[in-house]
């Protein structure tokens, strides 16, 4: 399916491949779409609409399977703080719905800001702009395209015994004293 996304990568010269797959309304993560066109997560980038205060947007680039950190994407911005937009903001501010938003072809060109591992990958998939559609494109032709910055914008990981101690102390720990 030809989509805004492809169009506007055509018009630019840049090659990429047209990645399809069957849409699951109850499951539009980037994980599910990963597996549907045979890529790993963290080589499926997802496309956040993030808010930095009153009229001002930016678009969040990240790998399928991290967490954003609106602290690290603030200060690749040089703004105060960032959030995301509520959903039903999503669509009237970039033209797209959740499932399949995408830089290009957006109403309006708002900074775009990508985590720095999308240049550890040979190519990457994003949205083309469809709910069942990926572009499938080498990193440097994206960040060109997207006219976009690259920076560190992911939580880090944490070792999952870390997390289980974390959970563990967050539920049982807080304001225990130890039996005697």
């Amino acid at each position: 399916m030809k989509t805004n996304g492809a169009r506007f990568l055509e018009t630019l010269g840049i090659s990429f491949e047209l990645g399809e797959y069957e849409v699951d309304l109850d499951d539009l993560s980037a994980v599910n779409v990963a597996k549907k066109v045979g890529m790993p997560p963290e080589q499926v980038f997802k496309t956040l609409l993030t808010t930095s205060g009153p009229g001002e947007y930016l678009f969040a680039i990240i790998p399928g399977d991290a967490e954003i950190d609106f602290k690290k994407l603030a200060k690749a911005a040089g703004v105060r703080s960032t959030e995301m937009v509520h959903l039903k903001e999503v669509q009237p501010l970039t033209g797209y719905v959740r499932g399949g938003v995408t830089v290009f072809g957006a109403k309006k060109n708002y900074p775009v800001f990508v985590d720095e591992t999308i240049i550890l990958f040979d190519r990457v998939a994003v949205s083309a702009g469809a709910r069942g559609t990926q572009l499938i494109l080498a990193p440097e032709d994206y960040l060109r395209a997207a006219e976009a910055q690259t920076a560190d914008l992911v939580k880090d990981a944490q070792p999952a015994e870390a997390n289980d101690a974390s959970a563990a102390w967050a539920k049982f720990g807080k304001g225990r004293r130890k039996a005697q």
